[in-house]
C-alpha cells in the first residue's frame, strides 16, 4: 500500500472513531500508532507510545495551560465574573441594551482572566441571562449575546488554545497572547455596537447612570485589572515568559481570592482538582496529536497538502480562504480545541510556505474556530447555555448568534486586509 492510502486510510478511521464518540484524544493516538506502525514498523510504533507522553507532559513550555486554567477556576470561585458584570451594569445599564452591553464587556474582562470560551460563557450565562430575562430581553438576544460574547475567552489573552496553536507550530506564546489583544479589544466593540443596532432599540435601559454607584462598582474589580497587569503586561515588556506569568497569575488570583475571603481551604482545594480534571483532558489531546503527528510526518501528508494548494493558483489569498473555509466547515462538527489540533499541522506548512506570519495566521485560525463555537449542528457554547437555560431551545440560541456571526465575518475581513492590527503591537516588543 502507498503511503497516501494509508493516511487516507487513518484520517476516515479517525472520524470513524470520532463518530463512535471515542474521545479525540485516544482516536488520533489509536490512529497514529496504527498508522506508523504499517509505514515503518511495530517495535518504533511502540517506542513512540512509551516516549510521546512524557516528553508532552514534560514540556516546560506546557506548564503554563495548567496555571492558566487553575486561574481561570480561582477567578470563577472567587466572584470576580459577577463583579465585572456588576461594574458594567453600573456603567452601562443606563443605555438601551445596556445590560447586554454590559454582558459583552464582562466576557471580555472575564476573558482576560480565564482563557476559556465554554467557562466564560457558562459563567455569564448563570450570572447575566436571569438579569436580561427579568428585564424582558427576550430569549433570543439574551443567550444570543452571552454565547457571541463567551467566544472572547479563546482570543482575549491569556488563551488556552493560543498557547496550544504556539505549541504546535513553535510559535512564541508570549507574542501570541500579545498579538490578541488588539483584535480582543476591537471584538468586544463590534460585539457592543451588534448589541446597540440590532437589540437597543427594541430594549429599554435597565438602570439609571449614578456616578457614586459607578464608581463603586469600579472598585470591585480592581482584581481583575491587576491580574491583567500582573499576566500581560509582564509579557509585554520582558518581565516574564508566558509560563513564569501564568504561575504568578494563578498564585495572585488565590492570593487575592483569599484575602478577600472569597475562598476558604475547601473551595480552593476543589478548584484544584477541577483544574486538574481540565488539564488532564487536554494533555490527553495533546499526547494523542503528537502521536498522531508522527504518523501525518512519515506519511509526507503535510508536505504534498503543501504542493497541492500552492500549485492550485489561489494566489495566496485564495489559498488562505479555502483553507479558512475548510476550518469553518470544520468547526460545524468539531470543537476548538479538536479543530486547531487536527488541522493545523496540516495547513501550517501551506501558511509559512505563501509567506504569511504565523503569528497574525494563529488569531485568524483562532477567529474563525471562533465561528464554530456559535454556529450549527456543534456549536460548544450554545450547547453550554442551553443545558444551563434548560427552557431555551437550541434553535432560538442559534437564532440569536446570527448577528453576531455576520459581525464576526466582517471582523475577520477587517483583520486579513489591515494585517498591522495584530502585528503592530507584538512586533513592538522585538
Amino acid at each position: 500500500m502507498t503511503n497516501g492510502f494509508i493516511a487516507s486510510g487513518g484520517f476516515v478511521v479517525l472520524f470513524a472513531l470520532m463518530a463512535l464518540r471515542v474521545p479525540i484524544g485516544i482516536a488520533m493516538g489509536i490512529v497514529g500508532v496504527g498508522g506508523f506502525a504499517m509505514v515503518v514498523h511495530p517495535v518504533p510504533a511502540m517506542n513512540l507510545l512509551s516516549q510521546s507522553p512524557i516528553s508532552s507532559i514534560t514540556d516546560f513550555n506546557l506548564t503554563l495551560i495548567p496555571f492558566f486554567i487553575l486561574m481561570g477556576v480561582l477567578a470563577t470561585n472567587s466572584g470576580m465574573s459577577a463583579e465585572l458584570f456588576r461594574a458594567g451594569r453600573a456603567w452601562l445599564g443606563g443605555f438601551k441594551g445596556g445590560l447586554g452591553l454590559a454582558s459583552v464587556g464582562a466576557c471580555g474582562g472575564f476573558a482576560a482572566i480565564c482563557g476559556s470560551s465554554v467557562a466564560t460563557a457558562a459563567t455569564m450565562t448563570k450570572i447575566a441571562y436571569p438579569e436580561m430575562k427579568k428585564a424582558g430581553y427576550p430569549d433570543a438576544a439574551a443567550t444570543g449575546i452571552i454565547a457571541a460574547g463567551g467566544t472572547l475567552g479563546i482570543l482575549i489573552p491569556p488563551s488556552v488554545v493560543l498557547a496550544i496553536y504556539g505549541f504546535i507550530t513553535e510559535t512564541d506564546i508570549g507574542m501570541l497572547f500579545i498579538a490578541g489583544v488588539v483584535p480582543g479589544i476591537l471584538a468586544v466593540l463590534m460585539y457592543m455596537l451588534t448589541v446597540r443596532v440590532w437589540y437597543g432599540r427594541h430594549l429599554p435601559p435597565a438602570d439609571k447612570f449614578s456616578l457614586s454607584e459607578g464608581l463603586a462598582a469600579l472598585r470591585g474589580v480592581w482584581a481583575v485589572g491587576l491580574l491583567f497587569i500582573a499576566v500581560i503586561l509582564s509579557i509585554y515588556f520582558g518581565v516574564v515568559t508566558a509560563t513564569e506569568a501564568a504561575a504568578v497569575g494563578a498564585l495572585l488570583t488565590a492570593v487575592i481570592g483569599m484575602l478577600r475571603g472569597r475562598l476558604t481551604w475547601s473551595t480552593l482545594l476543589d478548584s484544584l482538582v477541577e483544574a486538574l480534571r481540565t488539564s488532564v483532558a487536554i494533555y490527553t489531546v495533546l499526547i494523542g496529536a503528537t502521536l498522531f503527528g508522527y504518523f501525518l510526518a512519515v506519511t509526507q501528508v503535510p508536505q504534498e497538502i503543501t504542493t497541492f494548494l500552492t500549485e492550485l493558483g489561489a494566489g495566496r489569498y485564495g489559498t488562505l480562504a479555502l483553507i479558512l473555509l475548510l476550518f469553518f466547515v470544520m468547526g460545524c462538527f468539531l470543537d476548538a480545541m479538536a479543530m486547531i489540533i487536527l488541522m493545523v499541522p496540516i495547513v501550517f506548512p501551506v501558511i509559512t510556505a505563501l509567506g504569511f506570519d504565523p503569528v497574525w495566521f494563529g488569531i485568524i485560525v483562532v477567529m474563525t474556530v471562533e465561528l464554530g463555537l456559535i454556529t450549527p449542528p456543534v456549536g460548544m457554547n450554545v450547547y453550554v447555555i442551553n443545558s444551563i437555560a434548560h427552557r431555551v431551545s437550541l434553535v432560538t440560541i442559534f437564532r440569536g448568534v446570527l448577528p453576531f456571526v455576520t459581525i464576526d465575518v466582517l471582523r475577520l475581513i477587517l483583520l486579513i486586509a489591515f494585517p498591522a492590527l495584530v502585528l503592530a503591537l507584538p512586533g513592538s516588543m522585538e
